[in-house]
């Protein structure tokens, strides 16, 4: 019958095996999107859209942005508006209207978003 201390050996390796995996996991995930952000940047130039210091800095920012996704959507939260700023397309000859969102229902989609988020950090983990 193992004892205490071969069961809290055993959970402490699944533990490092587990993180090990996540680890091996997000760094293919990470490379796999360093490439396509690359490969966009590299058509982006091929097509005169930016030049190539430009490419290599939208690289850089955007994998920046991918490394602190996780932890950034939880301070965004606290400092975001209240109300998303309204955009409306207008034809030429068309006037402007306001539309007021009732408070119900931009509550509703921040719940859903939240509930969305929370789905996402739940499958990540399981990979």
């Amino acid at each position: 019958m193992p004892g205490f201390g071969d069961i809290v050996q055993k959970a402490f390796y699944l533990g490092v095996g587990l993180a090990s995996y996540a680890g091996e996991k997000a760094g293919g995930k990470l490379a796999e999107l360093r490439s396509q952000v690359q490969k966009l940047a590299d058509e982006m130039v091929a097509k005169g859209e930016m030049n190539t210091e430009e490419a290599r800095r939208f690289v850089e920012d955007m994998m920046k942005q991918a490394q602190q996704a996780p932890t950034s959507g939880a301070t965004a939260d606290k400092t975001a508006p209240s109300e998303p700023r309204r955009i409306e397309i207008l034809e030429e000859d068309e006037e402007p209207t306001v539309k007021e969102a009732s408070t119900e229902n931009v509550d509703e989609l921040r719940r859903q978003v939240i509930e969305m988020q929370d789905e996402l950090k739940r499958l990540q983990r399981d990979q």
